[in-house]
Formats: C-alpha cells, structure tokens, sequence
C-alpha cells in the first residue's frame, strides 16, 4: 500500500482543481478516485490527474484502500456528504465554509469525531506569510495590546456571474459575497485579534444579478475588546485585499500592491518587509495529509469553521434585523 494518503475528490468544479493541482505539490498526499453526478467532468477530472473515476459517491466510499475525500460539494450537502464519509471511516478535508448554518457545521464537527476521522477546514489565507510574519509579532509582545484592525476583499465579478449557480444565491450561500470570500479575512482576524464576540453588518446588491448582496461590511468587537471592520465587494474595479493590524507598540499594514509593512510606537518611518512566496493551498493540505497518519492536528477543524460561520451570519442576521448581534446567539 502507497505510504501517501491516498484520496477521493467529491464535488467536482473548478476550485476541487485547483485543490488537487495543489495536492500533487505535497509529497504526501495521492489522487486515487474521485466522484461528481456528470460524467463528463468526472471523465475529464480522471484524465487530468490520472486516477479513477466512480461512478457513484458510495463506490468511491467503498474502497478499502481509499483514506480520505477532499470535498468541495456544495454547502448544503456538506453535512450529508462528511456523514456518509465518516461512517465509512474516511478522513474529510472540507473547503469553507463549513456549512450554511451554525447547527450544520456542529453537527458535522460531531460526526467526524465520533467517527474518529480527522476533519480538516480550507482556509488557506490565514497561512500566507504576511499573516503568518504578523502573527508571530503579536505573540513576542512586539504588537502591545491589539487594538483595532481594518480588511477589505474586493473583487470584480461583472460579466463573470453564472445565472443559477448555486455560489451565488441567497439559498446557496447566503449573505453573498461575506461568506463567499469575506469568510477568509474573519479567519485570519480571529487568528490575529482572537474570537469575535459580536457582530453589526451592513450590506447592498448594486450590481451583480441574482438575490445576494454584492457588496457587505462587518463591524466586529473581539473579545478582547479590541474592534475591526471588514468590507467585502464584488462590485469593485478589480482585485483588492486590505489587512492592516492596528497595537499599542506597532503597526502592520498590507495591501496586495504594496506588500507589508511594520511601524513602530514613536516612529514615522515604515519598515517594508520582504517575505518569500508560500504555497497556502499545499500546506494545508500536506498538513490535513499528516494528521491523518497521526502527526498533529489540521491548524482549523470543525470548531474553527463553525465559529467564523458563526461571525457572518452573525452579520447576515444584523442586516435583516438592523441590530448588533451578538455571536453567543449564533449557539443558541
């Protein structure tokens, strides 16, 4: 038997791809099967990774050599799917968000437990080096006390909108474009700033078609009483990501144009810091990959995923009641 985890792909569309180009990057991980209701896609997805292709979600299941699915179905068969997984013994790496609703994302969280499979999160963003250079800062001491923090995602999704697809309905994914891509940057400010502890959202539909907000914002308090905001748009010029951390000793800000830079309490001057490129993707997977052999744990499991969920649909549930939500409600 391979000594790499051998892996099923579930859901196939064009980020289950890009999840498996990034797989092939680990040294220990292998696309064996994989499975979707068109036999087209399954057919073509076959050949470009040269594994098998089953016919049906429970043949894939069925093999006894298989380890584990990375599953990239749609949110509400999530928790369907990481069942029948489960209960066959199967590791589960799951792309965010875990699912639509805070009940789904514990419940799938309990199966994998009681299962004994390793449930493993897609949130790539939070292990790209400006956040990873950050977060190492904030823990020396070198940051104070955290403060304030402020994240935009904006991208340009005129002409590109797919009329029906599911990723763009409220049914689908509901409060749009905060928990389409808004969700990364809540991860990576509960990495930074700890656990969000309410929520207020505002949110519009300006351009795109459909019956989801294109544009939304979160104003969020931490626990720690520190506050941050994050404005998400599809509605935007073009591709734009914002994370500027804000302590009482320094300052870090980012954008994707301008890279990081580091200021300190008294001084006017920026330190640009230059950081070597990493491979996110592949090192979540390669991680996933080496916890299902038993070495650690993935960096953000069930609990994880359930609590950023929480924090926007928190928000989406501030925009229809026009209220601070609070996210201890979102458990309730």
């Amino acid at each position: 038997m391979s000594s790499k985890v051998r892996v099923g792909v579930i859901g196939i569309g064009w980020w289950s791809n890009v999840l498996a180009a990034a797989a092939q990057r680990t040294d220990n991980l292998e696309i064996a099967n994989c499975f979707t209701r068109s036999e087209d896609k399954r057919t073509a997805f076959a050949e470009e990774f040269n594994c098998n292709a089953a016919e049906t979600y429970e043949a894939l299941l069925d093999d006894p050599d298989l380890d584990g699915i990375i599953n990239t179905t749609p949110n509400h068969v999530h928790l369907d799917t990481t069942r029948q997984a489960a209960e066959k013994g199967k590791h589960v790496f799951l792309d965010k968000p875990i699912a639509n609703t805070v009940s789904e994302g514990l419940e799938i969280t309990r199966v994998c437990k009681d299962a004994g499979v390793v449930l493993g999160m897609g949130y790539q963003r939070r292990r790209e080096p400006q956040f990873r250079w950050i977060k190492d800062r904030i823990e020396a001491g070198d940051f104070g006390i955290m403060v304030q923090a402020e994240a935009n995602i904006s991208r340009d999704r005129a002409g590109k909108f797919e009329p029906g697809h599911w990723r763009y309905t409220a049914e689908g994914m509901p409060g749009g474009v905060m928990l389409q891509i808004g969700l990364h940057y809540v991860d990576v400010l509960e990495m930074l700033l700890g656990p969000v502890a309410e929520v207020s959202g505002m949110a519009s539909q300006l351009v795109l078609p459909g019956d989801n907000p294109d544009v939304g914002s979160l104003l969020m308090k931490h626990e720690n009483g520190a506050v941050s905001t994050l404005n998400t748009s599809y509605a935007s010029a073009s591709e734009h990501y914002v994370m500027n951390i804000y302590g009482k000793k320094a300052s870090g800000f980012y954008d994707d144009q301008q890279g990081l830079r580091y200021l300190t309490q008294g001084s006017d001057t920026e330190t640009r810091i230059d950081l070597p490129k990493s491979d996110a993707i592949a090192d979540e997977l390669a991680e996933w990959g080496r916890a299902v052999r038993g070495e650690g744990a993935p960096e953000v499991g069930g609990a994880g995923g359930t609590q950023s969920l929480a924090v926007v649909l928190g928000g989406v549930r501030s925009v229809k009641e026009g209220r601070t939500v609070k996210i201890a409600e979102m458990f309730g």
